[in-house]
């Protein structure tokens, strides 16, 4: 099968920069990864391959030589046989390579560190949750609760998995790193213990509460705020209310996301409001005050004489309140003329009169 070219496999142009280069691969690498995929093929497939691009397209010389005659200078080395520059990946679970400021230093900074990173501290992953607001709610705010299912931190063991009296123990097999290094051409290959899966730590006595698991899973109740002025999409972040975390890291966060159901009279844009209202003839031509609904109650809006329907009012400061800041946006209001209906005799005559004493042509801009 022909290679992909090394600039579409990271997704970058031709004239890309160093940095792009490594940021494409950063990204790529961390969705890819082995360490992040167990057990899928097609995965470790895609990262040997953005991983073949990053070494070539990250080495200056390198870059010239394919940037000059395509694959052919690393066909030898890519198929495994004879000189050149080597790319021997092998069964992949993690990798470090050796020397310095290449491919090792950014999985360090990707997933904080070489082999034995997994015996670190590590922040537990971040919880998501979905809650429908009516309109009301949404724009003057609540607080309510919430129930979700989630780990939490064994409290018979403190966490630690191990019955109490007792405390995880370095494992003997790797001797607390987690990991076992294997060469493999220019690269040092690193899979995890089988031992202690990872983990640099074994439990020889394991709590009977969570069976040296150190979470249990069970149903919580949860106090929630919603500011006011919330849409569909804003979310409230609640601080380490999230999976507890691993080797002693701080637990994640939950994130609440809001739905906002719409509103038969409002509609909202923004932070603004817009509503209509119907006006009569008498009030479009002699003007009025009338009352218009506000999420705040009833206001009272002044209608000019001589308006016509179609016109539209802004009532400062009866919008949505601002999330970030003080203040709020407006509430637009537009105004139709209602007509009536079935005019008796009487009513029709008052018509006539009123147009032979007021004449006009409202559509003469619109002949010939």
């Amino acid at each position: 099968m022909a290679k992909r070219d090394y600039y579409e496999v990271l997704g970058v142009p031709r004239n890309a920069s160093e940095r792009e280069i490594k940021r494409a691969y950063r990204k790529l690498a961390r969705k890819y990864h082995p360490d992040v995929n167990p057990g899928n093929p097609e995965a470790e497939a895609n990262f040997k391959e953005i991983t073949e691009a990053y070494e070539v397209l990250s080495d200056p010389g390198k870059r010239r030589q394919y940037d000059q005659f395509g694959h052919q200078p690393f066909a030898s080395a890519t198929e495994g046989a004879g000189p050149g520059f080597g790319f021997d990946f092998g069964p992949f679970t993690g990798f470090t390579q050796r020397g310095s400021g290449g491919i090792a230093d950014i999985f360090s900074d990707i997933f904080g560190g070489g082999p034995g990173a997994t015996t670190a501290s590590l922040k537990g992953e971040d919880l998501h949750y979905s809650i429908d607001l009516d309109f009301e709610n949404a724009i003057r705010g609540l607080s309510t609760e919430i129930t979700l299912q989630k780990h939490v931190s064994c409290e018979a063991c403190q966490g630690t998995g191990a019955a109490s009296g007792s405390a995880p123990q370095s494992c003997p097999e790797c001797g607390g790193s987690g990991r076992r290094q294997v060469s493999r051409g220019i690269l040092s290959m690193a899979s995890p213990c089988p031992r202690c899966q990872g983990r640099g730590k074994v439990i020889l006595q394991p709590c009977r509460s969570c069976g040296g698991k150190g979470a249990i899973y069970r149903t919580e109740r949860l106090k929630v705020n919603i500011p006011p002025g919330v849409d569909t999409g804003s979310r409230i972040r609640l601080a380490g209310k999230g999976e507890p975390g691993r080797n002693g890291g701080p637990p994640g966060d939950l994130y609440v996301t809001t739905r906002v159901h719409p509103h038969p009279f409002f509609e909202r844009k923004g932070d603004n409001l817009y509503c209509a209202i119907p006006i009569t003839i008498t009030e479009a031509a002699l003007g009025a005050r009338v009352e218009v609904p506000t999420v705040d109650g009833t206001a009272t809006m002044t209608i000019p004489p001589g308006t016509s329907s179609g016109r539209i009012f802004r009532l400062r400061q009866k919008g949505v309140p601002h999330l970030k800041g003080s203040g709020r946006g407006d509430q637009y209001v537009t105004v139709k003329i209602v007509v009536p209906q079935n005019l008796d005799e009487r009513s029709q005559q008052i018509l006539r009169e009123f147009t032979r004493l007021n004449p006009m042509d409202p559509r003469r801009d619109l002949k010939g």
